[in-house]
């Protein structure tokens, strides 16, 4: 029998891109030990019930993959009589439903499509000859879903227990326009240093995805509260008392008291009220003081804190002279009315950054998608002392 439940194996946690070293430092704060780091992840050792509580806790990761067998494979009828000499049987439900996912580069594959169908017939065929009944298969993600990771001829084969993308955290139900991923928001929160304390104050908050990760943050409260259905729930083995387990230690831990001073702002009425609905499907609406008006009114509190945007970048043509405008203001809000603070901008418009006019103290590096993005840092001194 197949314990993969039990038996510790090398996980692979992936991320986005430049998200590594957040996520990296959240996994050891779990108490994991890092085998390696990569650009778009970590590796470590864990059993899949360890992987439960990964799944519920890590604010920067997209998926976590636990690997069932590593071999060789030039071409897709050696990847497939590989995959045969597993025991699906004892993994995957025959009556249940499961989806294929990979990476692939191997010159013999021209599209990964026709490698999931090798990994899919693999295991109905394997499933078909132990039990008799074929498990349905898709696309939905919602379920079982295994991983192929296949680089030129070495192939991984991994139980990708999270299904459904961890960097979206479940109370986005209105988007609003470009917002920003939850774990992109999530770690440039991290990046800051804040100290979950002081205020934060996030003017043209949108959507208010930075808002709210900051008061998911500063609670404690973790995004697996946010869901109800993992991949890991649908393979033979799982117990659900180890779900809800974690699901009560995780209730426990959030933070409901000497909780800082939240504050949101936007010109337009109707991203508060969007940015509203989702702090308070995110828990969270009580923290968070909202505010419509232009982010040069935005409340800021007395001391010191972090205050932080994400303009616009002006990848349309066109909107470049507006948008120089709005960013020689957002300098002069940080240098007047933000003393004591850090200030943050989140770009991805280098020509248009220079137009706030206050010195980066620090520069973050990260992607926005396929964006190259920039989150600077400006100490804004009280006093006399000059930038």
């Amino acid at each position: 029998m197949m314990e993969v439940f039990n038996t510790p194996n090398k996980v692979i946690i992936t991320c986005n891109r430049r998200l590594s070293p957040y996520l990296e430092q959240e996994v050891k704060d779990l108490g994991f030990t890092i085998v390696r780091a990569f650009n778009t992840g970590v590796e470590i050792k864990a059993s899949i019930n360890e992987c439960v509580r990964l799944n519920l806790n890590l604010r920067v990761a997209s998926q976590v993959l636990y690997e069932v067998k590593a071999f060789r494979a030039h071409n897709p009828e050696e990847l497939y009589r590989n995959l045969l000499t597993i025991a699906w049987e004892e993994i995957i439900p025959f009556d249940g439903y499961f989806s294929v996912t990979s990476t692939v580069h191997n010159e013999t594959i021209t599209t990964p499509l026709f490698a999931n169908v090798k990994v899919k017939d693999a295991i109905v065929d394997r499933i078909k000859d132990k039990k008799g009944i074929r498990p349905n298969s898709g696309p939905e993600l919602n379920r079982a879903v295994i991983h192929l990771h296949w680089m030129e001829e070495r192939a991984e084969i991994f139980i990708d227990t999270s299904g459904e993308t961890l960097a979206k955290h479940g109370y986005r139900k209105h988007p609003g326009k470009a917002p920003m991923l939850e774990a992109l928001a999530t770690a440039t929160i991290l990046a800051t240093g804040w100290d979950k304390k002081s205020p934060f104050v996030n003017p043209m908050c949108g959507s208010g995805t930075l808002a709210i990760e900051a008061a998911l943050l500063a609670q404690q409260r973790v995004p697996g509260l946010q869901r109800m259905n993992y991949a890991f729930m649908h393979f033979i083995g799982y117990d659900e008392a180890v779900f809800f387990e974690e699901r009560r230690r995780i209730k426990e831990i959030t933070e409901k008291t000497n909780l800082p001073e939240i504050i949101a702002s936007d010109i337009a009425p109707e991203a508060v009220e969007i940015a509203k609905l989702n702090a308070r499907t995110a828990g969270v609406e009580h923290i968070i003081t909202f505010e419509v008006g232009d982010f040069a009114d935005t409340t800021v509190p007395e001391g010191n804190g972090v205050v932080m945007f994400n303009p616009e970048y002006g990848e349309r043509l066109g909107v470049h002279s507006k948008l120089e405008e709005t960013y020689k203001r957002v300098g002069d809000f940080l240098k007047q009315q933000c003393k004591g603070y850090r200030g943050y901008v989140f770009t991805g418009n280098p020509d248009l950054a220079k137009k706030i006019g206050l010195r980066a103290s620090r520069r973050f590096e990260f992607f926005n998608g396929k964006l190259d993005c920039r989150l600077l840092q400006y100490e804004l001194y009280e006093g006399t002392k000059e930038n």
